[in-house]
C-alpha cells in the first residue's frame, strides 16, 4: 500500500472546481467524489486543511467594474467562500470525515472564528479544517489566503488543485503545443507571468519555501497519488 509522505498538508479548491458542467452553484456529484478523494488521504493518517474559492456563486473583482466598490465586491466574494465551505463540510461529514469550518470573518452560527491553534488542534486529532473568507480582508485572493494559512498551520505542503494536468508554457486550452513543466522555480512563474497563483501567493511561499504542487483535479486518485508522491502534476519550489 503507498504511503504518504507528507503529514500535514493545505488543499486548495477554486469554486470553479465544484462547477462540474454546471454553469452556476455546486455540482452535487462533482463535491461528492471530492469528498471521498479527501477521505482516502485522511484515512492515510494525513493532516489536511482546505481553503476553497467562490468563484462559482460571486466573483468580486468582476462586479466592482459594474457600480458596487472593490471593498464591498471582495467582501461579497468572501460571503460565497463561505457557502462553499459549509457545503463542502457537509459532504465530509456525510462520507464519516470531522470536518470544521473557521471563518476569518466572524459569523459563529455558521463557523468556528479563524484561530490558528485551535485550528491546529483538529488537525492533530485527525478532522479537517476548511479556512473559509479568505483572509477576511479585501484586495486578497483565496489564493493569497491559501498560501498564508499554510504557512501558518506550518503545512508541508500546499496542494494546487485545478482543471489542467499542471503549470505548462503557456495556456494549454488554446495552445496545442504548450510544454507541461515537471518541476518549476517560484521565480520562474513569475518572471514567466505563469498564472499559477496570483504574485502574492507565489511570493509568500518562495520567501518561506513551501513547496506547490500543481495536478488535475479532475483525475480521480490523483489527490492520494500526490500525496504519496506519485509523478503526478508540477512542482513548485526552490530555485533551479
Amino acid at each position: 500500500m503507498d504511503k504518504p509522505i507528507y503529514k500535514r498538508v493545505l488543499l486548495k479548491l477554486s469554486g470553479e472546481a465544484l462547477l462540474g458542467n454546471n454553469a452556476f452553484g455546486i455540482d452535487v456529484h462533482i463535491v461528492e467524489v471530492i469528498a471521498q478523494e479527501i477521505r482516502e488521504i485522511v484515512s492515510l493518517g494525513v493532516q489536511v486543511a482546505i481553503v476553497v474559492g467562490g468563484g462559482n456563486i460571486f466573483r468580486g473583482m468582476e462586479i466592482s467594474s459594474k457600480g458596487i466598490k472593490r471593498t464591498s465586491g471582495d467582501y461579497m466574494g468572501m460571503l460565497a467562500t463561505v457557502m462553499n465551505s459549509v457545503a463542502l463540510q457537509n459532504f465530509l461529514l456525510n462520507a464519516g470525515v470531522p470536518t470544521r469550518v473557521q471563518s476569518a470573518i466572524e459569523m459563529r452560527e455558521v463557523a468556528e472564528p479563524f484561530i490558528i491553534g485551535r485550528a491546529v488542534r483538529h488537525l492533530e486529532k485527525g478532522r479537517v479544517v476548511i479556512f473559509a473568507a479568505g483572509t477576511g480582508n479585501p484586495f486578497f485572493t483565496t489564493d493569497t489566503a491559501a498560501s498564508l494559512r499554510a504557512l501558518e498551520i506550518q503545512a508541508d505542503v500546499m496542494l494546487k488543485a485545478t482543471k489542467v494536468d499542471g503549470v505548462y508554457d503557456k495556456d494549454p486550452v488554446t495552445n496545442k503545443d504548450a510544454v507541461l513543466y515537471d518541476t518549476i522555480s517560484y521565480t520562474e512563474v513569475l518572471t514567466k507571468n505563469l498564472k499559477v497563483m496570483d504574485s502574492t501567493a507565489i511570493s509568500m511561499c518562495r520567501d518561506n519555501n513551501l513547496p506547490v504542487i500543481v495536478f488535475n483535479l479532475e483525475k480521480r486518485g490523483n489527490i492520494r497519488g500526490v500525496i504519496c508522491g506519485k509523478s503526478i502534476g508540477t512542482i513548485v519550489g526552490v530555485e533551479q
